[in-house]
């Protein structure tokens, strides 16, 4: 039996995807995304996303501790929760919004503009593992906002409806 940060810091085996880890770990976070914001809505998402944030910095520690790895390892995918989480509970709780969501998540964490990418070299530890994808959620959270104010201004209000219902919501 693995010890629980094993499990967290790979997301419950997530991590150990030969191929494309980060992604298969954003696709693991994302039932429970849906579920945390079914039960709780958005607040409860964010606050699950700090949650697993902090928890996911003490089992990063573990995994690099026990592990004798210095580096960010692609089997720790808890980063990779931690920031699809962020992005989704400052968007509306819809399908579209989950893939939207998703890609541009995958897009900023892959390509790691300026200051992830520096994030990503300097920051080490298990907070540095978990701080650059937190930046990376920063980025389709801004790009989403600014398509949602391009739509204003196009005045497309059937694309808009959800994205106006969530904001009425908060």
């Amino acid at each position: 039996m693995r010890h629980p940060w094993w499990w967290i810091a790979t997301w419950f085996g997530c991590g150990l995807s030969p191929i494309v880890s980060g992604t298969i770990g954003s696709l693991g976070a994302l039932p429970f995304a849906y579920a945390i914001q079914a039960y709780g809505g958005h607040t409860l998402l964010f606050a699950a996303s700090i949650c697993i944030f902090i928890i996911g910095t003490w089992a990063s520690n573990q995994y690099l501790r026990h592990t004798g790895r210095e580096d960010d390892p692609s089997e720790i995918v808890a980063d990779e929760v931690a920031g699809q989480w962020l992005l989704l509970s400052f968007m509306p709780f819809t399908l579209h919004s989950y893939v939207v969501g998703f890609i541009l998540f995958r897009t900023f964490d892959i390509v790691k503009p300026w200051p992830v990418s520096i994030a990503d070299r300097k920051i080490k530890g298990g907070f540095g593992v978990m701080f650059d994808d937190i930046l990376a959620a920063i980025y389709p959270a801004a790009v989403y906002f600014l398509g949602f104010l391009a739509l204003t201004c196009l005045n497309k209000q059937e694309m808009l409806h959800p994205i106006q219902e969530f904001l009425a919501g908060h």
